[in-house]
């Protein structure tokens, strides 16, 4: 069951990484940049350099249960792109977590303080 709502084209992905502000840490690089609507949209990158299908889906589905579990923490609003740094196949979920949290917070959009 999809529980967010998220970019679909490379149009929407390219707003996002022309007019969003990002922030980098070792294992996840965030953009965001404000949107018209209520929710948020989460898109997802992660590269052929990371490693094969099997990993980069794994990834894939780390950052979305992060973003799933975090919803509520999160303001509402904006379009996110989370890109996936290669040093990021090497991590666990609680990796994974604790980069998106703190760049959240670097975001400003993080509403636990």
């Amino acid at each position: 069951m999809k529980n967010y709502i998220s970019l679909k084209n490379r149009y929407e992905f390219g707003h996002v990484y022309q007019c969003g502000k990002s922030f980098a840490n070792k294992n996840l690089v965030i953009y965001v940049v404000e949107n018209s609507g209520k929710n948020n949209r989460l898109g997802i990158s992660v590269s052929k350099k990371v490693g094969n299908s099997v990993v980069r889906h794994r990834i894939t589905r780390l950052i979305r249960e992060c973003n799933r579990l975090h919803q509520k923490d999160m303001k509402q609003g904006y379009d996110i792109v989370v890109v996936a740094r290669v040093s990021s196949k090497e991590g666990n979920y609680y990796d994974i977590e604790r980069s998106f949290i703190h760049l959240m917070r670097l975001h400003g959009i993080w509403n636990l303080e």
